[in-house]
């Protein structure tokens, strides 16, 4: 009764209501007891749409210029495989960039084009310490790529790699640009700076092919992954790779000082560092300096710890690299040493490092 007399006083005695407000207070109780459906999701097919069309227009415009390297490195009186690797077009007139460890003391190179054409190939130099080298081809109908400005990428953007993964040539992975400013060390034991971290997947035979981004344009040359790890692959910017190829084909190496030396980063002592208002507090230990050496000539002497160079703070071996380079070969320079408790200024000239040199 309780039930019916709470209907009763809400809606009104049934039998003084006309029709009209029968059908309005029923259709009110419908609405209540039936919640109304929940709106109909948002299509992404739009958005995907848009994505795979970016990916397959920039793969479209990057696979021609992308080539397969077969690569044969001579073993004990016999020939061996030496395995396989990606490369691409930078030049209409057939010079390719690939990875160094890609072409390493090969003995044999076989190119293979997108089209299937297998061109005669011979390595016109190879720089380690970048893990670059320039392959040249000659073929006509080529297509080179577009190098990008790699230092206007962004942590986020869309990255695509093109390349020849355990031989299936012309595989098409994307992800995105992991990181900017990674530093990885080339087999040669060089720091390599303004590495580019993406998680498009790379495996054996991307090295040395092509990083891409929507526009189709290169923005770094795929070169190591991180195994077992997922989603860690690396490729070198392609600021540097503009850089090296222009000397590799220009005269077929990389020009850097050397100066006679093997060292390490150390630490320095607090008080030496506030005493003599040091910006770092470690420095390169020498532990090494070999004889009639530039570094013998200058006096360098081992335990001595190498604080500046032209100006610049030496925190470690890495930094001396760096400032290492061509343009101080055969120029004399200045360089801060530490030895004991005295900071000494020395004069060297730096000399062109080769192969046998470290």
């Amino acid at each position: 009764m309780d039930e019916l007399y709470e209907t009763y006083r809400t809606v009104g005695p049934v039998m003084k209501t006309n029709d009209a407000t029968v059908k309005l207070i029923s259709d009110e109780l419908e609405g209540i007891a039936q919640p109304a459906s929940p709106a109909a999701p948002v299509s992404d097919g739009a958005l995907l749409d848009a994505y795979s069309q970016a990916v397959t227009t920039a793969a479209e415009a990057v696979s021609p210029s992308v080539v397969k390297i077969d690569v044969r490195k001579s073993g004990r009186g016999m020939g061996r495989d030496g395995g396989s690797g990606s490369g691409f077009v930078i030049t209409p007139d057939g010079f390719i960039l690939t990875n160094s460890h890609v072409v390493h003391g090969a003995s044999k190179i076989d190119v293979t084009l997108a089209d299937g054409r297998h061109p005669d190939a011979h390595v016109v130099g190879s720089d380690p310490d970048t893990d670059l080298a320039v392959v040249r081809i000659y073929a006509p109908n080529l297509k080179a790529v577009t190098l990008a400005d790699s230092n206007q990428l962004r942590v986020g953007q869309l990255a695509i790699a093109i390349g020849n993964p355990y031989g299936f040539q012309y595989t098409v992975t994307a992800g995105v640009v992991s990181a900017l400013g990674r530093s990885f060390r080339a087999e040669s034991g060089r720091l390599m700076d303004t590495i580019i971290q993406t998680d498009a997947a790379l495996n054996p035979g991307n090295s040395g092919g092509p990083l891409v981004n929507s526009r189709g344009e290169v923005i770094g040359v795929n070169t190591a992954v991180i195994l077992p790890a997922q989603g860690l692959c690396f490729a070198i910017a392609s600021n540097t790779a503009k850089y090296v190829a222009a000397w590799l084909i220009k005269e077929g190496r990389i020009r850097r000082g050397y100066i006679g030396v093997g060292g390490q980063t150390a630490k320095i002592h607090r008080r030496l560092v506030r005493y003599y208002n040091l910006p770092a507090e470690t420095g390169m230990l020498i532990i090494g300096v070999e004889p009639g050496s530039p570094a013998s000539r200058a006096g360098l002497r081992e335990g001595d710890i190498v604080v500046e160079f032209n100006g610049q703070t030496i925190a470690g071996i890495d930094d001396l690299h760096k400032q290492l380079t061509g343009l101080h070969v055969g120029v004399k320079s200045a360089i801060a040493v530490l030895r004991n408790t005295e900071k000494l200024s020395l004069e060297i000239v730096p000399e062109e490092s080769n192969p046998a040199a470290n």
